[in-house]
C-alpha cells in the first residue's frame, strides 16, 4: 500500500511538473509574440526619431548673406526642402514650426497654404527672389510652397504638408561659405 501512494504521488508530481513547465513555455511563447508585436508596432517609420516639435537656432542669429533660392526633392522615407543662401558672415540662423496659421513678417497677416498641416519657416537672412509659390502634386507629403515674404533681414516661407508628421532641420555649408538650409518632412510615423 505505501508502494502504491507512493506511485500516485511521484505520477501527480510528474504530471504536475510538466503542466507546469508547459504554461511557463505557453507563457513564454505568448509574452514573446506579444513584445515582437509591440516592438514591430513601435518601430519609427525608416528609423526616423525626428518628432514635430519646433526646430530653430538658438540664439536667433543674422547671416549677412542673401537667399538665393530653393530646390526640392523627394527621398524614399520624407520629402526635402533646400533654400540656397549666399555667402555671408555670422552664422545662419533659422525657426521651423508647425503653425495653425501661417503669417505674414511685419504684417501678421494669415497666409493660405495648402495642405492639413502648415510649417512656418523664418530664416534669418533677407532675400534676393521674388514672391512664388510651388504646388507639388502627387507628392507623398509636400503640398505647397509658398514665399509669405522678406522684413527686416528675416525671411519666411510656409510649408504646406499633407499631416503633422516629423521633421528635421538643419544646415549644411558649401565650399564657397554659402549655407544651405534643409528641412525634410517624413512621410509618415
Amino acid at each position: 500500500m505505501h508502494t502504491t501512494l507512493r506511485r500516485r504521488l511521484l505520477a501527480a508530481a510528474a504530471i504536475t511538473t510538466l503542466a507546469v513547465s508547459g504554461a511557463a513555455v505557453t507563457g513564454a511563447t505568448a509574452s514573446s509574440a506579444t513584445s515582437t508585436a509591440t516592438s514591430a508596432s513601435a518601430a519609427p517609420y525608416c528609423g526616423i526619431t525626428w518628432g514635430s516639435l519646433p526646430k530653430a537656432t538658438s540664439p536667433a542669429l543674422l547671416w549677412s548673406g542673401r537667399l538665393e533660392g530653393h530646390r526640392s526633392g523627394q527621398h524614399s522615407c520624407y520629402d526635402r526642402v533646400v533654400f540656397d543662401i549666399g555667402r555671408g558672415a555670422g552664422t545662419l540662423g533659422y525657426s521651423v514650426r508647425y503653425v495653425s496659421t501661417v503669417t505674414s513678417p511685419g504684417s501678421g497677416f494669415p497666409v493660405a497654404v495648402s495642405g492639413g498641416a502648415r510649417l512656418q519657416v523664418t530664416i534669418n537672412a533677407p532675400s534676393v527672389l521674388a514672391a512664388s509659390t510651388t504646388n507639388y502634386p502627387g507628392w507623398r507629403t509636400f503640398r505647397q510652397l509658398r514665399s509669405v515674404g522678406s522684413f527686416e533681414g528675416y525671411t519666411d516661407y510656409g510649408l504646406g504638408v499633407r499631416a503633422r508628421l516629423p521633421m528635421r532641420a538643419f544646415v549644411l555649408t558649401d565650399t564657397d561659405g554659402g549655407r544651405r538650409l534643409v528641412v525634410d518632412v517624413a512621410h509618415a510615423w
